[in-house]
């Protein structure tokens, strides 16, 4: 049984399973190791400061994200002096389809890699299973060719927590997407909110 169906059962009303929910969302953050955080954003500023490509990627909600990171870190850090060179494979429908078409579906994150990256890249991918066959193959690529890769991840962190050099785990019960998005999210307002205010300090924001 998730936790989504014991809060359910339990509550009354929608309010009483929102508290439920909210009050697990903190549960999962306070799960989370500080060390992996704290690496996390090493490993992002680590990238900025040697011009290297930053490549997120998941499936479905993970996709979202994916998108969502490479937005905030890209173009809401306003870091346009020194950026923060962000890219989301999961943003080209064109280029997906016709790998989904033309070879196979698990490759489309693979072949995007082939085309782009170049050693030193950090590539991040998003994977609340941890076991999305087209994630592990990109991963896989880019630790042969020289980049540097994080998982993030929820569950038990399945596969991808074991191949990925880094990790950001939140551990969780099997089939708890909706509370393991979540949580990736606020990784990326954390990361965004955190960069951004140490760039203005810095007066970095905005410059051009």
């Amino acid at each position: 049984m998730t936790m989504m169906q014991k809060f359910y059962c339990e509550s009354e009303s929608f309010h009483a399973y929102s508290r439920k929910y909210f009050n697990y969302i903190g549960t999962l953050l306070e799960s989370v190791d500080g060390k992996q955080l704290e690496n996390f954003l090493a490993l992002i500023d680590s990238a900025r400061d040697s011009g290297n490509q930053i490549f997120f990627f998941g499936n479905g909600g993970s996709a979202a994200t994916a998108s969502h990171f490479a937005n905030d870190l890209s173009i809401g850090t306003r870091s346009y002096k020194k950026p923060y060179k962000a890219l989301a494979l999961t943003d080209n429908a064109a280029v997906m389809t016709a790998i989904a078409n033309d070879d196979t579906y698990d490759d489309i994150f693979l072949y995007q890699l082939r085309n782009h990256m170049n050693q030193g890249d950090l590539v991040i991918a998003i994977s609340a299973s941890g076991n999305s066959n087209n994630v592990l193959k990109a991963i896989d690529w880019a630790n042969i060719n020289g980049g540097t890769t994080v998982g993030l991840t929820g569950f038990d962190g399945g596969e991808l927590k074991k191949f990925a050099n880094h990790s950001l785990h939140v551990p969780s019960n099997t089939g708890e997407y909706g509370p393991v998005e979540d949580v990736h999210m606020i990784f990326d307002h954390l990361l965004g909110s955190y960069l951004i205010e140490r760039l203005k300090q810095s007066k970095e924001y905005g410059s051009i």
